[in-house]
């Protein structure tokens, strides 16, 4: 009976530790910030937390918890068959749920603005709604040879009007614009076609060079993604977006030229002002919703033909003329 007696109180002692190390490892653990993560398991006397690299023991004869070096996973432990309590960190998660969310910086009338670019856009009767990209390939053609046509289209586009383009386009389908027939033009003849687009001798090379490796490296077809396709000679990321959006139906981000970068910084739809259309682009992702990125292009730049003008802006015909940043400034 007295060595019954004296077992059980043995037992009761040791139970006693445990029960005061995991306590003394949770305040430990509270006092150095890691309360999103509970004691995983107790045996032989030793409790042991892990959160941001922090080891946490008890002496399994005092019952003190006592801080160890920082290690930088999970400690499996020599599991006690009686005594087993398993944990998860989730101090990431609990810091999401701590942290307020800040709010993201719009511009003021943005929506505003947007809906008068709408309604004065709505006849269709710019350039780029008859002549742009989105219109001078043949939809009648295979996929891959679409898709040809589309990008070059909008290469020769690049510092040049919508009407200079189109007729350069016209011209080249009535040659043949594919990649074949192109890789089988010369360059005085290819120079003839898209002549006078804005800097044509540089775009008969690039277009060249260009369709030399769709040949080789795409089998004829243009790349689906915005890294391939900016690698391209005479590709930049307006056209690569929207190749992406145009031929792939495929948003991967706004396409910024001359009318949409100057209209954003007239509006104040960038933070502070831009220096390039690149940078336009990533003043303008950062806050407007992605499901107006592929009108937004086409909107603006039909704007900037017809009212909101480089040079001499039509402010008095323009419906955002007293909720716009630059109106007064301008007129």
């Amino acid at each position: 009976m007295a060595s019954l007696y004296a077992q059980t109180n043995k037992t009761v002692r040791k139970a006693t530790r445990y029960k005061n190390c995991a306590s003394q490892a949770a305040a430990v653990q509270k006092n150095a910030g890691t309360e999103g993560c509970h004691v995983s398991s107790v045996n032989s006397g030793e409790a042991s937390a892990v959160a941001t690299g922090l080891n946490l023991k008890a002496d399994k004869h005092t019952g003190q918890a006592e801080i160890g070096r920082a290690i930088p996973s999970r400690v499996g432990l020599k599991q006690k068959r009686n005594l087993k309590i398993e944990y998860e960190c989730r101090s990431a998660e609990h810091s999401e749920k701590s942290d307020p969310k800040v709010p993201k910086w719009e511009p003021r009338n943005w929506k505003e603005h947007l809906n008068n670019i709408r309604e004065m856009r709505k006849n269709k009767d710019a350039p780029v709604d008859h002549m742009g990209a989105e219109k001078c390939f043949d939809k009648d053609a295979d996929p891959p040879v679409m898709r040809y046509q589309v990008l070059v289209s909008l290469m020769l586009s690049s510092q040049t009007k919508d009407q200079v383009t189109s007729a350069a386009m016209m011209k080249l389908r009535s040659h043949g614009l594919t990649v074949d027939s192109i890789l089988k033009t010369d360059d005085k003849l290819l120079g003839e076609l898209i002549y006078p687009v804005g800097f044509w001798k540089t775009k008969v090379k690039y277009i060249r060079q260009t369709t030399e490796i769709l040949k080789w490296q795409y089998n004829g077809d243009i790349p689906n993604n915005v890294a391939e396709l900016v690698k391209l000679p005479g590709v930049g990321a307006k056209m690569a977006h929207l190749a992406m959006d145009i031929a792939w139906n495929n948003i991967t981000g706004i396409g910024v030229d001359t009318h949409v970068h100057r209209i954003s910084n007239r509006l104040k739809w960038v933070k502070k002002e831009t220096k390039s259309p690149e940078d336009t682009r990533i003043a303008l992702e950062s806050w407007l919703p992605k499901e107006y990125w592929s009108e937004i292009n086409w909107l603006l730049v039909g704007f900037g033909q017809q009212i909101c003008l480089p040079v001499g802006p039509r402010c008095t015909e323009c419906l955002n003329r007293e909720i716009c940043p630059a109106s007064k400034r301008l007129h």
